[in-house]
Parts: C-alpha cells; structure tokens; sequence
C-alpha cells in the first residue's frame, strides 16, 4: 500500500518503522519544522525526521498545511492510497483528508471516544481509569470525532506516562499493521459524542502541585507527568521535583502543603484529603534520587510548608 505518514515526536516513530518492515511504500513523511534550542545555537530534529532519514524516507516539513496549496498539491502528485497520522501535532484540513482513496486514518492513545485531544495517556492516569488503549480511527474535520476502526486495551495499574507511552506506541504500530489489509472494506464505529471527554494540552505549569488536592489525584499525577512535564512544589524558593510517591488514607491535624513527617526514606506532606509519601525527588542541580539518599545531605523541617 501506497503510505504519507504524518507525526513527529516518539510516539510515532514504531508505526513508521512498522510499515516500512511491513513492506508498505512510504512515499513520504510529513514531520514539523525544525525547532530551535539553546538560543538558536542548535537545531533539533524531531524523532519522526531522525528515523525518516535512518530509512531513507522523503521528508516534508511545511510550516502549515492549511490553505497550503502548493503543500497540497505535492502530496496529490504523490497518489498516496491512505495517510496515516501518529501525533502530527497540526488539526488536518479537509482537502487534505479528502485527497486518499482510503482516506485519513490515525492513532490515537485513549479509548475513544474517552480523552480526546493533545494529553490522552496522562489524562487516563490522572483520572485514575482502570484501563486506556489504542484507537485506530478514519479521520474527520473535528478533533479526534472520526469513527473507530479498531482499538486495543492495556490496564494501567502503577505505570508512569513514560510506560504507557512506550507501551501504546508499539501497541498502535501494531493496531495499524492489522487494519490497513481491511482498510477498503472495514466499517467503522460512530463514536458516541455524550461519551467524551477531553484531554488538553500540558504545560509545565501544570506540574506545579496543588496540595489541596486528594493525595491520590496528585499521586497519580507525578506518575502521569514523569518524565515530562514533571512534578514540583517550593520549599521557600527552593524547587523540589516529586517523582516517587504513594497516597496514605490518614489523615494530617495539618494545612495542605504541610511537612508532617521527614524520615525512614520518605517525607509525607498533608493534603486537602490524606497524607502524600513521597519516596523520590529531585533537588535543584541534582539527580533524582531516593529521598532516602537526599535527607543524608539535606534536612527538611517538620512543619515545612510546601506550596
């Protein structure tokens, strides 16, 4: 099958290596611009571009693809059967939909149509479902509405964002795999509007704690935001990362944000709701580390207010 694949970061870059071992054409990939780091000194490739070049795999890199012709002209010339997109990053227009036999179809981390938008895997950590997957979906105009084509499921138990992210990249390579052979003749599902819910955009502010919170919605936030955006809070001015915690049911005679125990290898911090234990962190300059290891060289007081 003629293949333009669209994506940029690690997420997308399993299904790409799959279709190229699966034998498919990729006729090209569509990738983001080039970003720009350590004040225009370097350049960074995106993951997609660095495995797209490992292949051998014509690039395209436009600064936007609405109203592009010149862009979408390119890509008609290329007679593709169907595009696949895995994270691109842009919404797609429609005549660019419209411009595959087979159409649009992507690979999206959630369970459609549970999480719709830019952060599924954290979403479904965070909110503390059961379980989260992979949809394979024929895109539409609007964000992630298209019908279903196939899904798979994988239970979250403790796993990070890292893990699920490794985890549902390879699953949704080979989700693809399967479902492009019966692309021409398989029916998709209507997804169920009163169903969904919507996963935004992170930012780094968002790893900022709020101790009034349940300890466990912020317990399994330091698992949704490790390794990115990561989770912080402030003793003073100084900034300690939160990446190993657990959530206690006591309760603390104490405000949120409030130290109320630093030793044995954990500090536990009271919370709007129970007691947070957090067992790893991360110093200003520093690795992370066990907290163990951390109250070695450093003291935190009790009665500390963290915020």
């Amino acid at each position: 099958m003629r293949v333009i694949y669209m994506g940029t970061p690690d997420f997308a870059v399993p299904a790409l290596q799959a279709l190229h071992e699966a034998g498919h054409e990729v006729a090209c990939v569509v990738t983001q611009p080039d970003a720009v780091r350590d004040r225009g000194k370097k350049i960074r490739f995106s993951p997609i571009k660095e495995k797209a070049q490992e292949l051998g795999i014509p690039i395209l890199q436009p600064e936007k693809i609405k109203k592009n012709e010149s862009f979408l002209e390119e890509i008609r010339g290329m007679a593709p059967d169907v595009i696949v997109v895995a994270a691109y990053g842009k919404i797609l227009p429609k005549q660019l939909l419209d411009i595959p036999p087979l159409g649009c179809i992507n690979i999206h981390g959630s369970l459609l149509p549970r999480f719709r938008g830019a952060a599924p895997i954290q979403a479904a950590i965070i909110e503390g479902d059961r379980e989260t997957g992979v949809t394979i979906m024929r895109m539409s105009e609007g964000l992630d509405t298209g019908d279903m084509l196939a899904k798979a499921s994988t239970v979250i138990d403790g796993k990070t964002g890292q893990d699920l992210h490794d985890e549902l990249s390879v699953t949704g390579a080979d989700l693809l795999i399967e479902t492009l052979p019966k692309l021409a003749t398989l029916e998709g599902e209507k997804q169920d509007d009163r169903l969904a819910t919507y996963a935004p955009m992170i930012s780094k502010q968002d790893g900022h704690v709020d101790f009034t919170g349940s300890a466990a919605r912020i317990e399994r936030t330091i698992r949704a935001f490790d390794p990115w955006p990561g989770t912080f809070a402030f003793a003073g001015e100084k900034m300690l990362k939160l990446w190993k915690a657990e959530a206690l049911p006591a309760s603390a005679n104490a405000a949120p944000g409030t130290v109320i125990e630093a030793q044995d290898g954990h500090i536990d911090i009271a919370c709007g709701e129970g007691i947070l234990r957090v067992t790893e962190l991360q110093a200003p300059g520093k690795r992370r580390t066990a907290v163990r290891e951390y109250l070695k060289g450093n003291s935190i007081e009790i009665g500390t207010v963290l915020g």
